[in-house]
């Protein structure tokens, strides 16, 4: 019975992935990638600031 759920859980999800992959074009796979990239560069460099900025105040709060 474990083996009949398991084969019908990944014909769904082929079916699926199919079903998606032929709506999506080659332009919006380069648009999320740029996308991501982009994110994460901000989210890197967001992180760099707080960082530099929580330093910057544990630094002025040890001089008082």
């Amino acid at each position: 019975m474990s083996e009949d759920v398991t084969h019908i859980r990944f014909s769904v999800l082929g079916g699926a992935f199919t079903s998606f992959w032929i709506h999506v074009n080659s332009e919006d796979l380069i648009k999320t990638a740029v996308m991501a990239t982009f994110g994460t560069v901000v989210s890197y460099v967001v992180s760099l600031l707080v960082k530099f900025i929580r330093k910057r105040i544990k630094r002025h709060q040890a001089k008082d």
